[in-house]
């Protein structure tokens, strides 16, 4: 697949063996500051001061493998105030445990896209949180965190609505690092689809996960736009324009001459652990789109002197599962969806990178 590269003219490939220079942080600070130009928008600085109060507790969780906290985080920002809850389920026990940022579709716990159980079987902890808790999803600034940012009116280099739930979950990560029964040095990020993006952007720009679970998240996240099937960049900032700040309209119409591509979302995560899962039947996504991402990333892990995806040059099949560098790769059998099967290769991962 490396002449797909190619032949789709993607660049941005030979910069990345700068990840590994002496002037690493440089370059990382740059194509930070690119992508949030370009394409998602400026992210809100940390807050000035982060509390939260426990609204909620059950001690026997899961028959008791567990606690049950439901959670209120209040960031104080230069514009004001800003709270959302978040709810966190920890295995019983002092631990540390490793622990997931999950942004969630919905407040359910357990969610059809979140095994709650399952989880904490791994002896992971999870935090997580209903994204549009955050902001709409949809093109309202004037609410929620949008609001008190930006108040309706928001500049073409403003923080999409990615960029804004990645914040979210950046302060679930801080209140994570608070907690003495959590692991601090193996925190991840996980979404699915829109949220996969979500976690994807968090990652890259929060050194603090450890690592990054982004499930089926195609266009705008781990898939390469160019030459892309299903879903392209044009048609998804169509639809959804609010996602990504407003310069990257005119970037999406005329893709071939964006800078760079979304492999670079995917390499800021480096040296740290980062597992893509696509499915078989979401052409939308494009499997094949996200697994060149994949490829065309690991030229930053081997810039470290590691090994980035352990995978053949060719398309990927369905029930394969590359996971053996620091960058995992699977493509499931199925459509659109967070399986427990997608979870628990994730966790899986972990696990065998020493997340005990």
């Amino acid at each position: 697949m490396l002449e797909e590269l190619e032949k789709r003219g993607v660049p941005f490939l030979r910069e990345l063996d700068a990840a590994g220079g002496p002037d690493r942080e440089a370059r990382r600070a740059e194509w930070k500051e690119m992508l949030c130009r370009e394409e998602y928008g400026f992210l809100p600085p940390p807050p000035k001061a982060l509390r939260w109060r426990e609204t909620m507790r059950d001690e026997q969780y899961c028959a008791s493998k567990a606690s049950f906290s439901k959670v209120t985080l209040e960031a104080e920002l230069e514009e004001g105030l800003f709270s959302f809850p978040i709810d966190f389920v920890c295995p019983a026990g002092p631990g540390p445990h490793p622990a997931v940022v999950h942004i969630s579709f919905s407040p359910d716990v357990p969610d059809k896209y979140m095994p709650t159980e399952e989880i904490i079987d791994h002896g992971f902890a999870v935090a997580s949180f209903h994204y549009e808790t955050v902001t709409s999803d949809d093109g309202d600034f004037e609410k929620g965190l949008a609001g008190v940012l930006f108040g309706g009116r928001r500049p073409d280099d403003g923080a999409g609505k990615l960029a804004l739930w990645a914040w979210a979950a950046m302060r679930a990560l801080d209140f994570l690092l608070e907690q003495p029964q959590i692991d601090p040095k193996h925190i991840a990020a996980a979404g699915h689809s829109r949220l996969g993006k979500t976690a994807l952007l968090a990652s890259a720009m929060d050194e603090r996960f450890g690592a990054v679970c982004s499930n089926n998240s195609g266009c705008g996240g781990a898939a390469i736009s160019r030459g892309k099937g299903g879903e392209t960049a044009e048609r998804i900032y169509s639809v959804f324009p609010f996602w990504f700040c407003r310069r990257f309209e005119g970037w999406s119409r005329e893709i071939e001459k964006l800078p760079f591509d979304q492999h670079l979302l995917l390499a800021l995560t480096a040296p740290r652990l980062l597992y893509v899962t696509s499915a078989a039947e979401d052409a939308w996504a494009d499997p094949d789109s996200e697994y060149l991402g994949c490829l065309a990333a690991s030229r930053a892990w081997e810039a470290m002197g590691l090994r980035g995806l352990a995978g053949p040059d060719r398309p990927p099949r369905a029930g394969e599962r590359f996971a053996e560098g620091a960058v995992g790769y699977h493509l499931r059998p199925g459509s659109h969806y967070f399986s427990r099967r997608d979870w628990q290769g994730f966790l899986r991962f972990l696990e065998d990178k020493g997340w005990k």
